[in-house]
């Protein structure tokens, strides 16, 4: 009797019996937690060497991984939790042929092609691994760690949450919204309503992804000043669902890879942190990552394009931060500002939670908010889930009715209502709409070709200094500098009928019909 009695017997032989056992045998679940993702075998297990507590600007992943199954990876599993062996004959004492059972380690290449198969009809489909529970789409909370048959999610909870009731009572309905606005929240330097309701709706939109099945916007958390809890605020849903933080990438290429690169991780929140005073978000990368449910891009180092569903929440953190290009519609914007110097030298013993930078990083303490947040979905959803109606925000318009119903049926007012401000930061708007302006107090509506245009912004000469006409705001290029005929009749031709402010750029023929003219129009004029 072997010592792997216990465990399921495979007989393999040549190779192509043993390719068709241990094809069969995969298929069949011989592996526990073995699931399919886009047509290949992951095997779900517990990373080792995570720290239970980390800092708020650090990464926090979730603590177990679906790792791909290639040759190595699986003739480990076999060894672990199958007896696979092969028969064979030798002679006994009496010279007899005798058969017995060897254990044994198919070849890689017999690994490889048992593995090679997209098709595993009878395996689980794995969708997504996620950090803390969701709702479902009907409405019911998936809140059991491990995998979830009615979605395909396997939950691998950060912390070990008590099970939460379908039906919180008021009293706890009153008590999650107390800890929640009157501790946890109440210290932070909002610029106003609309940045407190904002991040709450943030917090609570991992938790909502499923139920509502839309895309969700970009998030920015800026401030006037360092030290305003910026990082505090990020790491609220990042500690919750698992977080990563890289770095800023200032060219789209770049950008584009670090993108790709993270969404390979079992993270719910990427947080590009602490950016450079004044940056310019304006990538159209980035426009393009929050208004696309499946990513592709081409795998690094190699030829083949990969395919991932786009199911993460992204910040940015940053002082004064601006938003260009098409970035302004797509993004909520949570602002801070305390008011003063030194906001490091607040009294932390006044806080409602003292010293809430470390505080977050506790385990018990991130399932504290938790478990708040969740009684006031469920509170939400037991009335039924009610949406706001008549909130539009472009490919997000579901999130935000269903966001700001939320917000809404908990009494919490200012939902989106500081999207002027974030037009007023979208660098991109700002300097057309001044330009736009600026052309038509010069020259009416008069149509004007790019070169008579680009002439009228020459510098004059009086009394030997220079003078710019236009004040400095005649739009430039990337590189800031004035352009050229050819590149101003490409800028004009590319904003043609799109409206800046209460002006909007025209093109049509010259009289001769040799020419591409623009002139502006003002709205009401």
């Amino acid at each position: 009797m072997n010592g792997d009695a216990d465990k399921p017997q495979v007989r393999v032989g040549t190779g192509p019996e043993s390719i068709r056992v241990i094809k069969a045998a995969l298929g069949d679940g011989l592996l526990p937690d073995t699931y399919v993702s886009d047509g290949a075998l992951v095997h779900m297990e517990t990373v080792s060497g995570g720290l239970p507590s980390v800092a708020a600007d650090e990464d926090s992943p979730l603590p177990v991984s679906a790792s791909p199954l290639n040759p190595a990876v699986l003739a480990g599993l076999l060894a672990e939790h199958a007896h696979v062996y092969r028969t064979k004959t030798r002679k006994d004492e009496q010279g007899q042929l005798v058969t017995y059972e060897e254990e044994t380690t198919p070849s890689r290449e017999v690994l490889a092609s048992a593995l090679a198969g997209k098709t595993w009809p009878k395996l689980p489909p794995l969708r997504g691994i996620i950090g803390a529970p969701v709702l479902r789409r009907d409405g019911t909370l998936l809140q059991q760690p491990g995998y979830d048959p009615a979605t395909g999610l396997y939950l691998a909870s950060k912390v070990a949450l008590p099970p939460v009731p379908e039906a919180p009572t008021p009293q706890q309905v009153a008590a999650a919204r107390s800890f929640l606005l009157d501790r946890f929240l109440c210290d932070f330097p909002w610029a106003g309503p609309a940045d407190r309701a904002n991040y709450i709706a943030l917090l609570a939109t991992p938790i909502l992804r499923h139920f509502t099945r839309s895309l969700t916007p970009f998030a920015l958390i800026d401030a006037t000043m360092p030290s305003s809890g910026k990082t505090i605020l990020t790491a609220g849903p990042g500690m919750l669902y698992g977080q990563r933080i890289i770095p800023w990438a200032y060219a789209d290429e770049e950008l584009r890879k670090s993108i790709t690169a993270v969404l390979a991780e079992q993270v719910g929140v990427v947080i590009w942190d602490n950016l450079a005073e004044g940056t310019v978000i304006d990538s159209a990368i980035l426009a393009q990552l929050v208004t696309t449910g499946v990513w592709s891009d081409r795998q690094l180092g190699a030829s083949r394009t990969l395919a991932t569903v786009n199911d993460r929440l992204w910040m940015a953190t940053g002082n004064n931060l601006q938003v260009g290009g098409d970035m302004a519609s797509r993004t909520v914007r949570v602002h801070l500002d305390p008011n003063m110097p030194r906001p490091e030298q607040r009294d932390q013993a006044a806080f409602g939670i003292p010293h809430l930078d470390q505080w977050i990083t506790v385990p018990r303490n991130q399932l504290t908010v938790l478990w708040h947040l969740l009684v006031l979905v469920l509170d939400w959803t037991r009335q039924g889930a009610p949406r706001v109606a008549g909130v539009s925000m472009r490919q997000f318009t579901p999130w935000a009715q269903y966001l700001g119903g939320f917000l809404a049926h908990h009494g919490i007012d200012g939902f989106l209502t500081n999207a002027g401000s974030v037009r007023e930061i979208d660098e991109d708007e700002t300097r057309w709409r001044a330009f736009l302006t600026t052309w038509h107090e010069r020259h009416g509506g008069r149509p004007m070709t790019a070169a008579d245009l680009r002439k009228d912004a020459e510098p004059t000469q009086l009394g030997g200094v220079e003078d710019d006409p236009w004040d400095g705001q005649f739009i430039v290029t990337g590189t800031g500098r004035l352009p050229n005929p050819l590149q101003l009749g490409r800028l004009l031709t590319g904003q043609a009928g799109r409206w800046r402010g209460d002006h909007v750029v025209r093109a049509g023929k010259s009289e001769r019909g040799d020419r591409a003219v623009f002139w502006v129009e003002q709205h009401g004029g």
